[in-house]
């Protein structure tokens, strides 16, 4: 009987050994994948290129203004008062969450490119500027630090609300974008009047 219960109990614990193999597998599996969705995203938001029409048409365009309603597309007044109503089924809530999400994954993205595109036309004055300035360049890769931080963040809580569990608030990354967004300004009629183009 002893050898019995030996036996239960050593199939018990190898069970739990493998029980436990597999959720340690699942999160290492889930941390590379978040890790590597981490680095693809910074590397796509501090460091990507794309067209940079740096003409003072297109800086005149730049303006926070256009990122107002994706700041307001996820409150959640609206669901709230969706659930109030008679009738209401949490499939509605859920439909109007996935369809806001998409919305707003598309401000997020031309915010992103807004972004890269001032960042690559600063770091383009600074190379054809006379004068070298090294508290611009540490200002410029500090900003995208940051901003490829609060976009990650961003992305992280996007999917997160889309499961109804958090809010999600971009007011960091709309700043950060506004700096520099107003230093590329300043900087455009110095470098007219220093002859670069």
């Amino acid at each position: 009987m002893q050898i019995v219960l030996n036996f239960r109990t050593l199939n018990l614990k190898r069970e739990s050994a493998d029980q436990m193999q597999l959720v340690l597998g699942i999160s290492i599996v889930v941390f590379l994948a978040l890790l590597g969705g981490a680095i693809l995203l910074i590397r796509k938001v501090a460091f990507g290129g794309g067209n940079l029409p740096l003409t003072a048409e297109w800086i005149g365009e730049l303006s926070v203004e256009r990122y107002r309603p994706m700041m307001r597309l996820l409150d959640g007044a609206d669901l709230e008062f969706l659930q109030s109503q008679p009738g209401f089924k949490p499939g509605m809530a859920r439909r109007i969450r996935s369809q806001r999400c998409k919305i707003f994954a598309g401000y997020l993205h031309c915010l992103a490119s807004d972004f890269r595109r001032v960042c690559s036309a600063i770091h383009l004055l600074m190379l054809h500027s006379g004068h070298d300035r090294p508290d611009l360049a540490a200002i410029l890769v500090r900003h995208q630090m940051m901003f490829a931080a609060g976009m990650l963040v961003i992305h992280v809580r996007l999917l997160l609300y889309s499961w109804g569990i958090c809010s999600v608030d971009v007011t960091s990354v709309v700043k950060i974008f506004d700096v520099m967004r107003l230093e590329l300004r300043n900087l455009v009629p110095a470098a007219v009047a220093a002859g670069v183009e």
